[in-house]
């Protein structure tokens, strides 16, 4: 088994949010995955702490959705779906919608997370201009929001380093509420902080400042994810939802993670008891086995689009592979497993387990924070002087290579986003290794 290949045979491949020169010194390669567990180039067999990138909640190649994926590409590759369709996205949309909060009625098919966020602006700035509403134009994003990696999305985000080198071309008309972290209010909190709600106000002064008839939509995480796991504050979203409904703005919750189970719900809107008017989903919608994403719509969006005479293009938006035949399949198999094996109430009665053995950290000399809510979970280390994000990035590969675990760091803060059907040994055992490397490093 070839568990070194060249520095030549790397070089082609440009790895996306990684540190290429470093990773290509001493790769971590991942020949094969099942279950709970990844086979490494090597053959060791290493414990899956991220379900893959927050997307496998029930498990590597489960049998399935493997069987419903082979039997699809074999019968239908592809299906244009441009003025065509198949059976199964129609079924998929049906199948989801049902799924989601009630209200939320129809769905637009994509190919991801970064995909769903900017077909969700361009449905909201569309829905006012079709209401005659053209001014309505602003979009409002959350500072150390992650919404993806198209311009529409890290325009609407607030992440630094995922803006800085594009920002001259940013979209127009983008402004951000603040973030909702605080190591003096909130720190170790268990679930949602009990300090934060008024932190939701800061979008009153925005609309003070634009006026309302100038906002089109606001989109947040209902836990932010990508920037290190950050509970809403407990009635933080339920304020934005009250704001939102008074000036007439379209409130849209990015749930590309905390979808399906994530934090023990189909969709965290349900988990929170606030309903938006969009829902952007990917990752879980088929295990991560294809890529997919979908935009849910309330139907009193889809109807304002649906003027005109009926064979015009109501919206002239879309991609080749929109609800895409043998991803419609993992889709729907997907959700059969979601619903046979129960996973979304298995993921609820860990949520308890889970929160003990990840605060068990809070006291470690090393943490300056731990956070947690359903199935995510974040340790924030201390970061070395002058050189934040090594400390982070020491514990992964440590982890990798003394401990057959994989977990995520995201600069110096440890994420953990285990199974939904977790053994609970298994997230025992895999803060037992956390702590074993966190006690070693300097």
């Amino acid at each position: 088994m070839n568990n070194q290949p060249s520095a030549e045979s790397m070089d082609a491949y440009w790895m996306p949010f990684t540190a290429n020169r470093d990773f290509k010194q001493s790769p971590r390669l991942i020949a094969s995955a099942k279950g709970h567990y990844y086979i490494s180039n090597d053959g060791r067999k290493i414990y899956d702490g991220f379900s893959g990138l927050w997307t496998s909640g029930i498990g590597h190649c489960h049998p399935k959705i493997v069987e419903a994926v082979q039997n699809q590409v074999a019968t239908l590759d592809l299906c244009m779906g441009f003025q065509l369709g198949h059976d199964s996205a129609f079924e998929l949309a049906n199948k989801l919608t049902h799924l989601a909060p009630e209200g939320l009625d129809h769905a637009f098919f994509t190919n991801s997370g970064s995909e769903s966020v900017d077909t969700a602006l361009k449905i909201a700035l569309g829905y006012h201009r079709a209401r005659g509403d053209a001014g309505r134009t602003r979009l409002i994003g959350r500072q150390r929001g992650y919404h993806g990696v198209n311009f529409g999305g890290i325009s609407v985000g607030g992440i630094g380093p995922n803006r800085k080198m594009f920002s001259a071309n940013l979209i127009n008309g983008v402004d951000h509420i603040f973030h909702t972290h605080s190591l003096e209010h909130a720190a170790f909190s268990h679930g949602q902080p009990k300090w934060g709600a008024h932190l939701a106000d800061e979008l009153e002064q925005l609309v003070a400042l634009h006026d309302a008839s100038t906002i089109a939509a606001v989109i947040v995480e209902p836990v932010a994810g990508s920037t290190g796991i950050l509970p809403p504050p407990v009635g933080y979203l339920e304020r934005l939802r009250e704001i939102c409904t008074k000036h007439g703005i379209l409130l849209i919750f990015d749930e590309v993670i905390t979808a399906f189970g994530r934090i023990g719900a189909p969709f965290a809107a349900e988990r929170f008891g606030v309903t938006p008017d969009l829902i952007t989903c990917a990752k879980g919608l088929t295990n991560g086995v294809i890529p997919m994403g979908a935009v849910l719509v309330s139907d009193t969006i889809y109807q304002a689009f649906m003027q005109g005479p009926e064979q015009s293009i109501e919206l002239f938006h879309g991609y080749t592979y929109s609800g895409h035949p043998v991803a419609a399949a993992a889709g729907l198999a997907t959700l059969q497993v979601y619903r046979e094996e129960g996973s979304f109430e298995q993921a609820r009665e860990l949520e308890t387990l889970f929160a003990e053995a990840i605060h068990q950290f809070d006291d470690h000399p090393m943490v300056i924070d731990v956070r947690n809510l359903g199935l995510m979970g974040a340790i924030e280390l201390a970061p070395r002087d002058g050189a934040p994000g090594a400390r982070g990035l020491d514990v992964h590969k440590q982890c990798f290579w003394e401990e057959d675990l994989v977990i995520r760091n995201g600069m110096d803060t440890l994420q953990f986003s285990p199974f939904l059907n977790s053994r609970p040994e298994d997230i025992q055992q895999m803060f037992a290794a956390v702590k074993r490397v966190l006690d070693k490093t300097t």
